[in-house]
């Protein structure tokens, strides 16, 4: 086997491992598969209960922007391990505070918080990982840790129903083993292969900078290279460094994990190319995910956008940092954002809840273990409507954009229109059987909203600081579902009867939570108004910037 195909295959481990992990990351979303008996064990309110969850989703999107740089700055491998710790240190004590029937609210939030954080630094990696591998074909690559990631949720909740039915305090001991052991496994296998690596000929004419010619490195000067440059660095980690004008330039050659020796040989055995591929493969491996810029960053948010972005526009469309923060359309887009987020957040905390309140109206005989099941399967058809959302937004995205000549944020008004419809189902719904609308609709519109919103954030505001911006935009599901989800807690305590032994429970059915969901659709309501005012302004600001082109034309 040639030591190219070896490589490839390398890869194709890594891009396995990639995947594996994700499909542990994802594991906040199978909250309410166990989260009732939880609380029903260490009797807790349903807001008790509600805020261990909010926990959860804040680790998962409040350390957007610090994990990426810990990602960009140490490599994919370090977020890996330390995200494989957070899991199941976070996990365990609430499995032995399942199993002990007492423990403390506040640290179990901080627990819940620790799992969240884990996922996210484990995903990252994995999806930079993922993308830094494969430079030519990265929506690909990603596309299976971004699906993996989606479907965490189904594919936990499918394996305790199968080997643990009905029992949450063996559940949450899967969730503590499965997600450490799973991304601890993955660490092995997780790499980043460097491709063929060249160095620039030295020019005394700075004119000449910009054409500058790459050749390839021989064995021995990529050893000599090596010995000058000092430590080895990890690959994947941002490798810019200043020279001495202050402007970003690539250093020549990127350490890899592979033998000296071997990369040396790839170099040698490579076939010829010209300076324009050279140049290309060498702006792959060493710049931005998103870009040819030199400020590189990778949050997971550089690797979710569909490959038709609009690419002219947002190459040419810088907004960041402070000016991201005065634009206007910055907190629209956020503002759809937070109401929509947290609208299906608080189905996805609290569609056990649901299933409990439906089912103990509907049949007062059902035992636990049953109802348990019945929580996993909504939790699973939740699962499965969030990845099927994601792949149909960018399926329809991509009409809209090419086909219709529509502007993307079109898709937001979709999400919010399959959200009212699952909001409308939460309203009218009394038999538990037909549950599964709600479940799916929330599910699928959750999905179809993260699958494109990347997309319109890169278009509105530029690809080169797409990792800051997206990092921004995801403290919004921070901020709507801390609101959406203690009103549903609220609601639901309001409902319940508090027994003499200190339990809670609700037996009227579907009055259970009714009120939480009038709030949502209307919640609904103002998202689409939102909405169609940013596509009205983006209409406007076209029309604007053609008709300057035509006069300066």
């Amino acid at each position: 086997m040639t030591l190219d195909k070896q490589i490839h295959n390398a890869r194709i481990v890594s891009s396995v491992a990639a995947t594996l992990i994700s499909l542990a990351c994802g594991t906040n979303y199978v909250y309410s598969a166990w989260a009732p008996q939880f609380a029903d064990r260490l009797l807790l309110s349903a807001t008790e209960s509600n805020l261990i969850g909010l926990f959860g989703n804040l680790g998962m999107y409040s350390a957007g922007v610090p994990v990426g740089m810990l990602v960009d700055s140490r490599g994919p491998r370090p977020a890996v391990i330390l995200g494989s710790v957070l899991l199941g240190v976070g996990y365990w004590p609430l499995h032995t505070a399942y199993n002990a029937g007492h423990g403390s609210v506040s640290l179990m939030c901080f627990f819940s918080y620790l799992t969240g954080l884990g996922g996210c630094l484990a995903f990252a990696a994995a999806v930079k990982t993922s993308a830094l591998n494969w430079p030519h074909h990265r929506g690909t690559a990603t596309a299976f840790p971004l699906a993996a990631f989606g479907l965490s949720a189904f594919f936990f909740a499918l394996v305790g129903s199968i080997f643990f039915p009905g029992d949450p305090g063996r559940f949450l001991e899967l969730l503590a083993a499965g997600t450490f052991g799973i991304t601890f496994i993955g660490f092995f296998f997780l790499r980043v292969y460097p491709h063929t690596h060249y160095h620039a000929v030295a020019s005394g004419d700075d004119s000449m900078t910009d054409s500058q010619q790459l050749h390839r490195t021989t064995s021995h000067d990529s050893k000599n290279s090596r010995a000058s440059r000092g430590p080895r660095v990890e690959p994947g980690m941002s490798t810019n460094t200043t020279n001495q004008e202050g402007t970003a330039s690539n250093p020549p050659v990127i350490a890899g994990s592979l033998d000296s020796s071997a990369v040396d040989v790839e170099a040698a055995v490579a076939p010829k190319r010209t300076p324009e591929e050279v140049e290309e493969a060498e702006i792959d491996e060493t710049s931005s995910l998103m870009s040819r810029s030199t400020s590189s960053s990778s949050l997971p948010g550089d690797v979710l956008v569909q490959s038709s972005v609009d690419l002219d526009r947002s190459h040419r469309v810088d907004i960041r940092g402070w000016k991201l923060l005065k634009n206007w359309e910055f907190w629209q887009l956020f503002s759809i954002m937070a109401i929509l987020s947290g609208i299906g957040l608080m189905t996805i905390n609290n569609i056990g809840n649901d299933v409990t309140a439906l089912w103990k109206h509907w049949d007062d005989s059902i035992d636990d273990k049953t109802l348990v099941l019945r929580q996993q399967l909504h939790v699973s058809i939740l699962s499965i409507g969030s990845f099927a959302g994601r792949l149909l937004s960018g399926v329809g995205s991509d009409f809209l954009v090419k086909i219709v000549g529509a502007s993307r944020v079109w898709c937001l008004v979709i999400a919010a229109a399959i959200f009212s419809v699952a909001q409308v189902c939460a309203l009218n719904i009394t038999n538990p059987h037909m549950l599964g609308f709600v479940s799916g609709f929330s599910g699928l519109g959750y999905g179809f909203l993260f699958g494109v919103f990347p997309s319109i954030v890169a278009e509105s505001f530029g690809i080169h600081g797409l990792s800051q911006n997206w990092g921004f935009m995801t403290l919004s599901p921070v901020l709507s579902s801390n609101v959406f989800n203690l009103f549903y807690g609220a609601i639901f305590d309001a409902h319940s009867i508090v027994e003499p032994d200190g339990s809670r429970d609700c037996t009227e059915g579907l009055e259970c939570y009714r009120a939480a969901y009038l709030v949502t659709l209307g919640a609904c309501a103002v998202g689409v108004v939102v909405t169609l005012l940013v596509i009205w302004v983006q209409r406007r600001d076209q029309l604007k910037e053609n008709s300057k082109d035509r006069a300066e034309d």
